[in-house]
């Protein structure tokens, strides 16, 4: 085990490296010049031009790659054009309103999810069977920008339960939940379809196993047929699921915090990208690739716990 996380953890190399290449060639391809976007009415040829020596955009592109390549092997990911702030420094600030939205949508999704899932194939052809395949192509048909906006409209406008906008704050823990339950359950609904469709399906499919049969067969009660035998291996590819989406979960936040005016690494991104900043956009994908790649890990390992015959190497 430990030596096939080793060298999974040897492999994010390679891979996050092809990521920054490819950000960095994508981001300095976009027309626009960031000082020009700095400067505003202000903007003249002359200072133009001292911003981009300041900042090294005259240098030729290969030599800002690997200048930028340089400082991101000593941990420094570089200084924001528009704030003159270190970029990990807003990444700080914000990566924490991202993480807390990504975690409570994963658990909303999971509990509501897998439960409703279960219930689907266990009442197989009937009204709850019906009833939340109907929910879920709703809930996958809506896009969740639209979810959110609904929810705004209801739930904090006309019954005023929750906030509409902003973040919370982290030391009260209550705000922090009422800022943040809406845009969770917005960006957690598709999963939550799709979780439950792939609950149902997977569940299905076990409990016509021969062994499931066989357990019947002596006397076990459908209860303990479920959730000892069935449960356990209709989980696997439930997991692999939540794994892939917990990942585009935490890189797909950035419409949802656009929506209820949350603070977040989406945000800035999206800030980031309409100002030129090249720095904090590469910045920002660097850090949301590595949190996708590390849930994904988790997920392989997570795999052994589930299902023990599984051999790392």
């Amino acid at each position: 085990m430990a030596t096939y996380i080793v060298r999974r953890i040897l492999l994010l190399i390679p891979l996050v490296w092809g990521v920054v290449t490819i950000v960095f060639l994508v981001v300095h391809s976009l027309p626009g010049n960031p000082a020009a976007v700095l400067l505003g009415p202000f903007a003249t040829a002359s200072r133009e031009a001292g911003l981009d020596a300041q900042w090294g955009l005259n240098q030729p592109l290969p030599v800002q790659y690997v200048r930028y390549l340089g400082n991101l092997l000593q941990g420094n990911l570089g200084t924001s054009f528009l704030t003159n702030e270190p970029a990990a420094l807003q990444i700080e600030v914000a990566l924490p309103y991202t993480l807390v939205l990504g975690v409570l949508a994963t658990i909303i999704s999971v509990i509501v999810g897998i439960p409703l899932g279960v219930l689907a194939a266990v009442k197989a052809n009937t009204w709850l069977d019906h009833g939340s395949v109907i929910l879920s192509l709703l809930e996958l048909a809506a896009p969740s920008f639209l979810i959110g906006i609904v929810s705004l409209l209801v739930f904090a406008g006309d019954l005023g339960w929750l906030p509409a906008i902003g973040g919370g704050s982290f030391s009260n823990f209550g705000d922090l939940m009422a800022h943040t339950i809406l845009p969770a359950i917005a960006l957690g609904a598709g999963f939550h379809a799709f979780l439950t469709r792939m609950t149902r399906s997977s569940l299905l499919t076990v409990l016509h196993e021969d062994y499931i049969r066989t357990a019947r067969a002596k006397g076990l009660s459908g209860r303990i047929v479920i959730y000892k035998h069935a449960m356990r291996n209709a989980m696997l590819p439930v997991l692999a699921v939540v794994g892939l989406y917990v990942g585009s979960i935490v890189g797909g936040t950035a419409i949802i915090e656009e929506v209820f005016a949350r603070p977040g690494i989406g945000s800035l991104l999206i800030n980031s990208v309409t100002g030129r900043d090249y720095i904090q956009v590469q910045a920002c994908v660097i850090v949301l690739a590595l949190a996708f790649v590390l849930v994904n890990l988790l997920t392989d390992v997570a795999y052994g716990v589930v299902d023990p015959r599984i051999q790392y190497r």
